[in-house]
């Protein structure tokens, strides 16, 4: 199995602490790399988010 790739929001400094998400859609505390994961659907979540059906 590949190891995962993680990324941060383009607006993060290099040292905040943020949430980070992975290529295949799995979150994670950018303060606690090797801790849980956050599993869903993720990509759906950010979509109905920017389209602003969430209030």
């Amino acid at each position: 199995m590949s190891e995962q790739r993680w990324r941060k929001s383009s607006r993060s400094g290099p040292d905040t602490n943020c949430v980070e998400l992975s290529d295949t859609g799995l979150v994670r505390d950018s303060k606690s790399p090797a801790g849980p994961t956050l599993s869903g659907d993720v990509r759906s979540m950010l979509a109905t988010v920017k389209s602003g059906r969430i209030r």
